[in-house]
């Protein structure tokens, strides 16, 4: 069991009850088990105490779409790693995509991970299993036995299953045996050779377009098949004005339909491409600025649910290549507060929105237990400073991969302290290598 202790003089900030106040939290074998306000009170002997300094207290993130190397690419990414990544960036539990060597569509592999991940990571990974047999798209994987080895989700990941009669069957399944189903949304054929959105800044680069419907065709199919099937649909990326438009229409008659949204498609458009750089070369693509402020709406109006980091370790010799040669794909679980605070700076997106996002949705969406500060729940807490500035430089960076589509970007907001179960497991220092005080 982990040590008592107490955040006080903190500022709480917990979007399932729209709470943001003073107060203090105290915690307990691991659990939430007193929330004050103002000074703490009924403070067991020998607890210790974190004094916040007046910073924000919230539940920890919980990112719905990592990828790591582990196991087949080590060098890549190991669990172990992208765990430090995250406890640094404040995401507590995250979504373990099934895209590995072997991929995960056994059962006996999600055990293996949920295993490893005990046994050497620092935050939550949570394994989601494959929708169908080597994300081949052909034959569908044993769900039942998936769901009892412990998968929280299914997920062919980077990949987009384009047999709309597979799908319907995966569908049914999936609801019968109540697994989300989280799914990419491209349509190969007009996806081609595309290496980013399709426009004038394609035309003048002299590369190869991506159109939208490229995005919104197998949307507009998934959303027609979760409405015959009753099946817990979660569009993964969402990266178009006009596949928002769809998803407001159909959550108007649809409860169980939802959708995420990569921070690099809140954060970044096409014009970031501009200078060739193949660290912002990504799947969705970066879209025009146009999209990017309809994504944003869309996430205030709820016709997006969550936010992700996309987080996607690539090693230099398949990222520093010619653009329409180099890998899609970047690192983001140490970025993804940050960045996600820059929509709070520039008065886009409100606090409670960010974090809800990233926070109690998610754990709605997955049926966890954490995501929330309340009495009983999960210590999964964190403490940051939403005006902290610093620069991210990729050498300070955790993850083994230095692939950031933020390198040398200026934050503010940091990470001070982050808690898993109740255990400290990663603590800022302001000396740090890449804080820029």
């Amino acid at each position: 069991m982990s040590k008592p202790f107490v955040i006080a003089n903190a500022r709480i900030v917990d979007p399932a009850s729209n709470h943001d106040a003073p107060g203090a939290v105290l915690v307990e074998d691991g659990v939430i088990t007193g929330i004050t306000n103002g000074a703490p009170q009924g403070i067991p002997d020998g607890a210790e105490t974190y004094d916040a300094q007046g910073l924000v207290v919230a539940p920890g993130l919980i990112d719905m779409r990592v990828f790591t190397g582990e196991p087949g690419h080590e060098y890549r990414e190991t669990l172990a790693s992208a765990a430090a990544a995250a406890a640094a960036g404040g995401v507590t539990s995250f979504v373990l995509m099934p895209d590995t060597t072997p991929v995960i569509d056994d059962g006996a592999l999600v055990d293996f991970i949920l295993r490893r991940a005990g046994a050497k990571a620092s935050v939550n990974i949570l394994p989601a299993a494959a929708i169908t047999r080597g994300l081949r798209g052909e034959e569908i994987t044993e769900f039942g036995l998936l769901k009892e080895a412990g998968a929280v989700a299914l997920t062919d990941g980077r990949e987009s299953i384009q047999s709309a009669g597979l799908l319907r069957a995966a569908f049914t399944y999936a609801r019968n045996f109540d697994l989300p189903v989280i799914h990419h949304l491209a349509e190969r054929t007009l996806v081609g050779d595309g290496v980013m959105n399709e426009g004038a800044l394609a035309t003048i680069s002299g590369l190869k377009g991506i159109p939208v419907e490229a995005e919104t065709i197998p949307l507009a199919r998934d959303l027609q098949l979760a409405a015959l099937t009753g099946v817990r649909y979660h569009a993964a990326q969402v990266s178009t004005g006009a596949a928002v438009e769809q998803l407001a229409l159909a959550k108007r008659r649809l409860s169980t339909v939802s959708a995420g949204v990569s921070i690099n498609n809140l954060s970044l458009n096409e014009n970031d491409v501009a200078p060739y750089r193949s660290f912002f070369k990504l799947s969705p693509p970066l879209r025009s600025e146009d999209d990017r402020r309809a994504v944003i709406d869309g996430l205030n109006s709820g016709a997006i649910d969550t936010i992700h980091s996309g987080h996607d370790p690539q090693d230099t010799e398949v990222k520093r290549q010619p653009f329409a040669e180099a890998s899609d794909g970047a690192i983001g679980l140490e970025t993804l507060l940050a960045a996600a605070l820059r929509l709070l700076h520039s008065g886009d997106v409100p606090l409670f929105t960010l974090l809800r996002a990233m926070t109690s949705r998610p754990a709605e969406l997955l049926g966890l237990a954490s995501g929330r500060i309340a009495v009983g729940a999960p210590a999964d807490l964190i403490i940051f400073d939403p005006e902290f500035p610093w620069v991210v430089k990729d050498m300070a960076l955790r993850s083994r991969s230095r692939n950031s589509a933020f390198e040398g970007a200026r934050m503010q907001g940091a990470v001070m302290h982050t808690f898993v179960a109740g255990r400290p497991v990663f603590s800022h220092a302001a000396t740090a290598e890449g804080a820029d005080a």
